[in-house]
């Protein structure tokens, strides 16, 4: 029978042409490159694997932990899909990212054998003066966007935003969407890699020549929602949290709640049967983790998997803690 107990895990470092050095200076990344552009904190895929970090299952994948138990350990919403449900990420981006689009369940699954991807950013730092794209200019029609794409005035129908450290964006399938330059984000999203690039300032990849784009499938796939639309999808299952948490979103894929703690004031999450966790440790300061007879140090940039049935765990200390359960 497999033992249940919080999990340290080992990220998969990602190397792209827009990364920084924040994930290596700020949260004590690691890899055999010079910039890391992405952190993915808990993932099973056959390419990127975490690993455990420590304990009795120290250098077995996570895949391989949940092998040995897969319903006990995934919970009854994680073991309803075929494949492991989410993808964690840290980001960085010292330049910015393209716009780009992800398809919904349907679009995905039909073109490209895979799952959409509806998924959600919580700003840990951004440079004065950074912006996001966060869908189109209102006003501006899917045609009209279409028209402006093959003119090459893209930009021209874009919504950018300001953002500040500790904001939330909620980016359902349709919504366009791109992370600009000067910003350290949380990703949460379903477990899908499938991104169609729109625009990409004219710019080259890697290897000297234009990055592929996907005009046509984006704009088959773009949907315009209202803000209040995008917040009816986001908050729209019911959740309870433990102490001292805030509901970042609730929809149908995950939960996010967001714990933070101070001498004195404890956050408390109960795991039960539904769902495996996801616990992504933003800050940490004389902080420790508590499951049973469990207790460990928590430090800035941890990721954490809690299986499904662990029971009451508890953050103390000063910390700021980021739980993601699936729906």
């Amino acid at each position: 029978m497999v033992n249940k107990y919080p999990l340290l895990l080992r990220p998969v470092p990602k190397e792209i042409i827009w990364g920084g050095d924040r994930l290596r200076r700020e949260y004590g990344k690691t890899a055999p490159f010079e910039k890391i552009a992405e952190s993915w904190e808990l993932t099973v895929r056959e390419k990127e694997m975490c690993v455990i970090a420590g304990g009795e299952y120290a250098g077995m994948t996570l895949g391989e932990y949940i092998a040995s138990g897969r319903r006990s350990i995934l919970g009854q919403n994680g073991a309803k899909y075929d494949r492991f449900p989410l993808l964690i990420k840290f980001i960085d981006a010292a330049d910015r990212l393209s716009i780009q689009v992800h398809p919904d369940d349907e679009y995905g699954l039909s073109r490209e054998g895979e799952l959409g991807k509806t998924e959600m950013w919580v700003i840990l730092a951004a440079e004065e003066g950074a912006q996001l794209v966060y869908g189109l200019k209102p006003g501006v029609t899917t045609d009209d966007f279409r028209k402006a794409v093959a003119e090459g005035r893209t930009e021209d129908c874009l919504n950018f935003v300001n953002v500040h450290a500790g904001e939330v964006y909620f980016i359902p399938s349709g919504q366009v969407h791109a992370i600009g330059a000067g910003i350290l984000i949380a990703e949460i999203q379903q477990n899908s890699n499938i991104t169609y690039r729109v625009y990409d300032y004219n710019r080259p990849g890697a290897d000297g020549k234009p990055r592929e784009l996907h005009t046509e499938k984006a704009l088959d796939v773009v949907k315009l929602r209202t803000r209040e639309e995008i917040d009816a999808i986001r908050f729209s299952v019911p959740v309870k949290i433990g102490a001292n948490g805030e509901v970042l979103a609730s929809c149908d894929y995950f939960t996010v709640v967001r714990y933070v703690t101070a001498p004195g004031r404890t956050a408390l999450y109960t795991s039960t049967d539904c769902s495996f966790a996801s616990f992504l440790v933003l800050e940490a300061e004389d902080a420790q983790i508590e499951c049973g007879n469990f207790v460990e140090p928590i430090h800035k940039g941890e990721s954490w998997f809690i299986p499904a049935g662990s029971g009451e765990v508890k953050i103390s200390g000063r910390a700021e803690v980021i739980a993601t359960e699936v729906n």
